[in-house]
């Protein structure tokens, strides 16, 4: 049944090419506005504003339908992780993205990098229950509640070869984005609200040490490591984005990407999320 979201979502109509070319647009202003405040900046490419089908519209638009509240609509078998009808339904406008989707997407991120490793950096993506199971409740790091959590054996790769580490960090009713940046040796902090809190970054410093003498048996300098609370990021304008602001920013990252986008392009990244979703793909 045809709602709200239908008429908000793009489509091929000459009216949504006139707003997919907007959006655009704007992604490009934001680029050109980052590659005037610094030479490191990737050109954002159009695949990252593509508008989805009418066919996809349709099969995210019976998703979002009543009849399908309660039915599981994919399984993913590797994390176990099942996506209701109900559970989809927060990436309609106007939701707060919930842990099942935000894991699975990280999920379909990391299938994404190993079916094209050229094209992506070499990235790990922890879970929305690891920082949360790293600290304690005076906010230190308590590394043993999660050294078994990244063997070579359990991931198929060494943790320390990773050039960027995501770690998602839910704040009561707030999501934010951590980064352990090995290719840029920074400790990095992202809220689209600007927040800051060093508490977080000295965790995973410490988090960081831990993990490289418990899995190499060396020791790691991190003193000359930079702990960024990242100002020049695209910001939210309202009280519930928070969540897909934080998904973007990792998929952009891991491009190796300049954050090119803003609060006009969540509608499209919404409906773009539940299509990737429901076919257990990211593009």
């Amino acid at each position: 049944m045809a709602d709200a979201f239908d008429k908000l979502s793009l489509n091929h109509s000459d009216n949504d090419s006139k707003a997919y070319n907007k959006l655009l647009k704007s992604a490009e202003r934001r680029t050109i506005k980052l590659k005037d405040s610094g030479p490191q900046v990737k050109v954002v490419t159009h695949e990252l504003f593509v508008p989805l089908t009418k066919d996809e519209l349709a099969e995210v638009s019976h998703a979002f339908s009543a009849e399908n509240k309660k039915k599981i609509l994919v399984s993913h078998e590797n994390s176990s992780i099942d996506i209701r009808g109900e559970v989809l339904q927060c990436l309609k406008p106007g939701s707060w993205l919930n842990d099942e989707v935000i894991n699975l997407y990280l999920e379909l991120l990391k299938e994404r990098e190993n079916r094209e490793p050229k094209k992506f950096l070499k990235c790990h993506f922890f879970n929305t229950f690891f920082y949360k199971k790293l600290v304690s409740s005076e906010g230190g790091c308590n590394y043993k509640a999660v050294k078994r959590w990244t063997s070579q054996r359990k991931l198929g790769y060494c943790l320390f070869d990773c050039d960027k580490i995501f770690v998602p960090i839910h704040k009561d009713i707030h999501w934010c984005l951590a980064v352990i940046n090995k290719k840029d040796r920074k400790f990095q902090y992202l809220d689209s609200l600007r927040g800051r809190d060093g508490k977080v970054l000295n965790a995973l410093a410490n988090y960081f040490v831990e993990e490289v003498r418990d899995k190499s048996r060396q020791d790691i300098d991190i003193s000359s490591w930079e702990r960024e609370h990242v100002e020049d990021l695209p910001a939210q304008k309202n009280g519930f984005d928070c969540g897909m602001f934080m998904l973007k920013y990792i998929d952009f990252y891991s491009r190796g990407l300049s954050l090119s986008f803003g609060q006009e392009h969540m509608r499209y990244f919404r409906s773009r999320t539940a299509k990737e979703i429901l076919r257990l793909r990211a593009d």
